[in-house]
């Protein structure tokens, strides 16, 4: 998966290589799609959800470059494999997962793998999440049809924000960075597409 799959999509950042065939992504899928843990496909969750593709995730986390002294914010746990990504980048992760049953799933998961710098919470997230806020990075894993600002302003100064916008066929990864408390600076990093988040209103379609 690393070389066929992840270095080849332009990621070269030896940490994030290192990190993602150290942490068994395997563990995280549901039993039934073990074999598929490393294919280049969304593998489902419950609740109509899906993981990332490995090499979208793979991107997210060199495009965020998370420090170990950095307070890391994620939007939807899901199987709680990027989870554990981000808390072993940063110093502590904040995880907000919609549904309960895959937040419980998720936190065995960890707490198996003596991951311990975070904390899950369910609830929605879907508008941003200002409990804890600012923080270093935040992690949205489920697209948004329109960007929401406030999730620009849960950002310390300084502070990234990985988010997916727009909808099928046209989606776009975005790197936005705050560079002061009233300037963002937004960076287009490649296009793929990923389901909505959760929460999240679909805008209205013109149709002529």
């Amino acid at each position: 998966m690393i070389e066929q799959q992840i270095r080849t999509w332009e990621v070269l950042d030896q940490q994030v290589l290192d990190l993602m065939s150290q942490v068994p992504r395997e563990e995280f899928v549901p039993a039934p799609y073990r074999d598929l843990a490393f294919a280049d496909t969304c593998i489902p969750l419950d609740h109509g959800q899906c993981m990332m593709l490995p090499r979208v995730e793979a991107r997210m986390l060199q495009a965020l470059q998370i420090e170990p002294d950095e307070r890391v914010l994620e939007v939807g746990t899901g199987s709680g494999f990027v989870t554990a990504l981000l808390a072993r980048l940063g110093a502590h992760v904040t995880s907000i997962e919609i549904h309960d049953s895959l937040r419980s799933d998720a936190q065995r998961k960890l707490e198996a793998h003596g991951i311990g710098n975070l904390e899950l919470h369910t609830g929605d997230a879907s508008h941003g999440w200002q409990q804890g806020a600012p923080y270093d990075a935040i992690a949205v894993t489920g697209s948004l049809p329109v960007l929401d600002a406030r999730f620009q302003n849960d950002l310390a100064i300084g502070g990234r924000l990985f988010v997916i916008t727009g909808q099928e066929p046209a989606m776009e990864a975005l790197l936005i960075t705050r560079t002061s408390e009233s300037q963002w600076a937004t960076d287009s990093l490649f296009e793929t597409v990923l389901p909505p988040l959760v929460g999240v209103e679909k805008p209205e379609r013109f149709v002529l």
